[in-house]
């Protein structure tokens, strides 16, 4: 009789990338296990609550938050984290007197580890759906507000590439017009990191008044847009002093854009080839 082997989940991605779900006594508990992995693996529940301060059911709601209905199970699960070497420092706050070699390796350390993070977090399941529904409408819309609408225009611009009907904007009235027009055979597509713009939330409610299909590419799951979205494809969560509008979520979401292409893509491969030559030639005809 075959023996099932159990994986476990890489608890250390677990607790960064759901760190801004946590409440204050549970974010204690992250920061701790964080800082002091190998110590908390042979520490028993009491000893763990007493280091940080908290008291044992705390413990077990940061556990669920986690997906953990066991102690046991968490730190064996930390034990093979930490056995692939998945405990190095992750982000070391920039300070003020970092000189510029600091500042590129604090960073590019911190974007690279968000990528590795991110196979938790952006599902793959939601991917697959929201490609499907775009193959399928009559008409998309794109839609950022400031900085999230380079985003939208990124997406707009590919589905163009690919023949797929759409159409962008950030400016609000003009946004709520277009999702006023549209149908149960369309879709609206927006991205805001924090997932609680009020233009985007004000734009959603109207799609789906007049019947369509909404999806969010957002980065904190307990935002209002999560709750309103028919689709949800999270990007990073992290938020550091000198970055707080999130680099590395808009260079992830530029990633999930690619995934949603590539998606696209390889469910016709003849005839989406043939949009992207048609448009390459159009293009072409600019260029000297």
């Amino acid at each position: 009789m075959s023996r099932t082997v159990r994986k476990g989940r890489d608890v250390l991605a677990l607790i960064r990338t759901g760190y801004n779900t946590l409440s204050k006594s549970q974010k204690a508990v992250a920061d701790y296990v964080i800082s002091n992995a190998e110590q908390v693996m042979t520490t028993s529940l009491a000893e763990l609550a007493d280091s940080c301060k908290v008291s044992e059911p705390t413990i077990f709601r940061f556990l669920r938050k986690l997906g953990y209905d066991s102690y046991q199970v968490f730190r064996v699960d930390l034990a093979q984290a930490l056995a692939e070497g998945r405990n190095e420092n992750f982000y070391s706050e920039i300070e003020g007197d970092d000189n510029a070699e600091s500042v590129r390796d604090k960073v590019l350390a911190f974007t690279m580890r968000c990528f590795e993070d991110s196979k938790q977090i952006i599902s793959a399941e939601s991917l697959d759906i929201l490609s499907k529904r775009i193959d399928k409408s009559r008409n998309i819309v794109t839609a950022g507000i400031g900085s999230s609408y380079s985003m939208a225009y990124d997406l707009y611009h590919k589905l163009m590439r690919l023949g797929i009907l759409s159409q962008v904007t950030h400016d609000p009235h003009m946004l709520n017009i277009l999702c006023s027009r549209l149908t149960d055979q369309d879709t609206l597509i927006c991205f805001s990191h924090s997932g609680e713009s009020r233009e985007i939330l004000d734009a959603m409610r109207i799609a789906h008044e007049a019947g369509a299909y909404t999806a969010a590419i957002t980065s904190f799951k307990n935002s209002s847009a999560v709750q309103m979205a028919d689709c949800t494809i999270l990007s990073s969560s992290y938020e550091t002093q000198f970055r707080a509008d999130s680099m590395t979520s808009r260079i992830l979401q530029l990633s999930i854009i690619d995934m949603i292409y590539i998606r696209l893509v390889l469910a016709d491969q003849r005839r989406r080839q043939e949009e992207i030559n048609m448009s390459r030639l159009a293009v072409a005809r600019n260029k000297t």
